[in-house]
């Protein structure tokens, strides 16, 4: 079984800084693009950040010059990396990957299973 698996959210109050993970397990072949998406209440899932297997990142507006993400690659596991967040910054924190498992080479869209990060003071 391939899963993701998110950590690190939580409350904090505006100008705070929270950092994200998401680990990758189960029998993996090889992941390639992942990335972080949030969902607001009431609104649409959102792309956050994505990074490529060769580390190269592209962010949402809302978030470049205050949010980092990364990946060891070793590890199989993403950050991101949160500053000076805002109270529109609340959501839920999902985390997806393109990923072929071992068993059968399948490759697919993965996601895990969401954190809430929560700015407010």
């Amino acid at each position: 079984q391939v899963q993701l698996v998110e950590s690190g959210g939580g409350l904090v109050q505006p100008g705070g800084s929270l950092r994200l993970s998401c680990a990758a397990s189960g029998s993996i072949f090889r992941i390639y693009d992942m990335g972080w998406y949030r969902q607001a209440p009431g609104k649409q899932r959102e792309l956050v950040a994505t990074i490529t297997g060769g580390h190269s990142a592209n962010y949402a507006d809302s978030a470049k010059g205050r949010f980092t993400i990364s990946r060891d690659n070793a590890k199989k596991i993403m950050y991101l990396q949160m500053n000076s967040l805002k109270p529109e910054d609340t959501a839920v924190y999902y985390c997806n990957a393109d990923m072929i498992r071992w068993s059968d080479q399948y490759r697919g869209d993965y996601w895990g299973q969401g954190t809430q990060v929560t700015v407010s003071s």
